[in-house]
């Protein structure tokens, strides 16, 4: 399995792929959000599936694994299930939120009588806590606003690395989206018409009872989820690192930081935008303006590149797309996605692999081969290509209130396996 020295049909060096279903070579894992997968809300999350197939395939216990793009913490989850450990970044830092209490790694169940007191000292709290953020009042009624104000109040009084408070603060990240004007279907923050109108309704009727009511039981379900993990990890010691807010273009490793996988999924063309998708959260989880907005400068859509990346099939699809917009938004991307990979694979043992996981989204029309583009770039820079593994989709949702760069949906994931030299 890998590269053939013979050209294919369009002239570029043909790389074998192999069809193949994660979830049917996976069949342990149920869904998708199975035991605390699901406690936050994320875009594109990596299916667990791929990072189990990953982990298990090209990894052995007490292993160490980076993922440079963490999102939501997915790899850590399923290398600390598989008794390996691992160091997450991500330039969000909604990151440092979920992980501690989505890679939960105390050792004895939490008692859902402690929770129930934890949750009626939040509903009796009256001192508010006020977002840094000039724009909040957009996006809440004013009485909303204002009761939120008073339960995220308790959040940031609370001892803030309690397993309780950690609970809580996510079942009210979910409630404080859903009592706003934006739209609780999608991750995007975006108001809409819709959304106003029920809102209306709701406050017609006993909204505040059923606000406390979703938290409550949003927190139970994760105390649930929570003590799943906790006696399906019994005698488990691995760690898993965080940094969220960080630069993976620019991060610093420490000196004697070494890796045997490197395993991400990198954020998708045209969908990079993940801490405006955060920020509702990020600002009543006690994050700045100033912050959100140094941070927000670095995602992909808004900074220059500091090297042109030349591969084969990028340098043909810049000459069709000919749009300068699109082609500097294809530099600025694989530019800092390529660094960012380069800069954790470094720290790589030798022969061990970096899986990465992508799509092919579409730019004006034509198709954005990120995997390939990615192997032709690393293939004679220390690193071979194993294996690219296509995973049709089988359920992609879009939503028919924005207009979608590719409204057809991808048809197909791609998982790359590069091994280190």
């Amino acid at each position: 399995m890998g590269e053939h020295d013979t050209p294919g049909p369009d002239g570029r060096r043909r790389i074998e792929v192999t069809p193949i279903s994660f979830r049917d070579v996976v069949p342990e894992i149920p869904t998708t959000g199975y035991l605390t997968h699901g406690i936050y809300a994320y875009p594109a999350k990596f299916i667990p599936q791929v990072v189990r197939y990953c982990i298990r395939t090209y990894t052995h216990e007490n292993d160490c694994i980076v993922d440079p793009f963490a999102g939501s913490g997915t790899v850590g989850l399923e290398a600390y299930l598989l008794r390996r450990n691992a160091l997450l970044l991500d330039i969000n830092p909604l990151l440092d939120h979920i992980v501690p209490i989505k890679v939960y790694t105390g050792k004895v169940p939490l008692d859902q009588g402690i929770l129930q007191e934890r949750l009626h000292d939040m509903i009796r709290n009256e001192a508010a806590f006020h977002p840094q953020w000039s724009k909040i009042g957009y996006w809440y009624p004013t009485r909303v606003y204002d009761r939120l104000a008073e339960c995220w109040g308790w959040v940031h009084a609370a001892d803030p690395d309690a397993a309780y408070t950690r609970l809580i603060t996510a079942a009210l990240a979910k409630a404080s989206k859903y009592f706003s004007y934006a739209d609780h279907t999608t991750p995007k923050l975006f108001r809409t018409g819709k959304k106003r109108r029920l809102i209306a309704r709701i406050l017609q009727e006993d909204w505040e009872g059923r606000l406390i009511a979703m938290v409550g039981g949003g927190a139970e379900a994760h105390l649930r989820d929570v003590n799943a993990l906790v006696a399906l990890a019994a005698g488990n010691t691995a760690r898993v690192s965080h940094h969220g807010g960080v630069d993976s273009v620019t991060y610093t490793f420490g000196p004697h930081a070494r890796f045997d996988a490197l395993i991400t999924s990198p954020p998708y063309l045209q969908a990079q935008e993940y801490l405006r998708t955060a920020k509702l959260n990020l600002y009543w989880m006690g994050h700045t303006e100033e912050e959100i907005r140094t941070l927000s400068r670095l995602e992909i859509p808004y900074r220059k590149p500091d090297r042109i990346v030349r591969t084969e099939t990028l340098d043909a699809l810049k000459a069709e797309v000919g749009r300068e917009r699109l082609v500097r938004m294809l530099d600025s991307y694989f530019c800092h996605t390529i660094t960012a990979l380069e800069n954790a694979a470094a720290r790589l043992a030798p022969g061990s692999r970096a899986c990465i996981f992508t799509g092919n989204p579409k730019a004006d029309g034509k198709t954005v081969e990120i995997w390939r583009i990615l192997a032709e770039h690393f293939s004679g820079r220390g690193y071979a290509v194993e294996g690219v593994y296509e995973d049709t989709i089988k359920v992609r949702r879009l939503f028919g209130s924005r207009k979608n760069k590719n409204p057809d949906g991808m048809k197909a994931e791609y998982l790359l396996v590069l091994r280190k030299d």
